[in-house]
């Protein structure tokens, strides 16, 4: 039988697309949902997002259950988890944008605006970036060395640096992948990254954290 793979679907993602991308990376049985049952009977999890945190957050909180379900799948039986753009900033103790919201609380740190300290550099952080693996990456075999495509205005600052598997630079050092156990997230849009984002979620579809 199909391992059943979970993405959630709270009005905040680019679900066609991240859809996609998991089927031409191999998986065979991917239900886009906002059922908080379907979420604990998956195998793997998948939280995309796109737009503002608290808008996100909102979203997110606001289906019956749903937070229940996460909590109990990836922190109490340790479920594969791999959030993306906003779904991995969600992962933060707190959001700063356009007010303070809270988060997953799962990876301890804040996301900040990205702070402008170069007049040549742009915000928001649109294109192609490298992504350049940390002094910890070897902890979470999911993340490799690459090009991916941003397309954000806030960063994730992560309390301890171990849970940092991949940075970025965009007039500074930037996040690009956290990870802690069965969780990564990922800054980037591996939907949007072509063979580096698809080789990313066929490691993901095989990993076991």
């Amino acid at each position: 039988m199909a391992e059943a793979i979970a993405l959630i679907d709270y009005g905040a993602g680019n679900l066609h697309s991240v859809y996609n991308a998991l089927n031409a990376a191999g998986a065979e049985h991917v239900t886009v949902t906002a059922d908080p049952r379907l979420v604990r009977g998956a195998k793997r999890i998948v939280l995309p997002g796109v737009g503002a945190f608290g808008a996100c957050r909102e979203g997110l909180w606001s289906i019956p259950g749903m937070i229940e379900a996460l909590q109990d799948s990836v922190i109490e039986r340790r479920v594969p988890f791999l959030g993306i753009c906003v779904g991995m900033q969600l992962l933060a103790d707190r959001g700063l944008e356009h007010g303070t919201h809270e988060g997953l609380g799962w990876i301890p740190g804040e996301v900040h605006k990205i702070e402008r300290t170069d007049p040549n550099i742009r915000v928001p952080h649109m294109g192609w970036n490298d992504v350049a693996l940390t002094a910890h990456h070897d902890d979470h075999d999911l993340i490799e060395e690459g090009e991916a495509y941003f397309l954000h205005s806030y960063h994730f600052a992560a309390q301890d640096g171990a849970d940092v598997a991949a940075m970025t630079d965009h007039g500074g050092g930037i996040v690009a992948a956290v990870a802690r156990d069965n969780i990564v997230g990922v800054q980037f849009h591996p939907e949007k990254s072509q063979a580096y984002g698809i080789d990313l979620l066929k490691r993901f579809l095989e990993w076991k954290p």
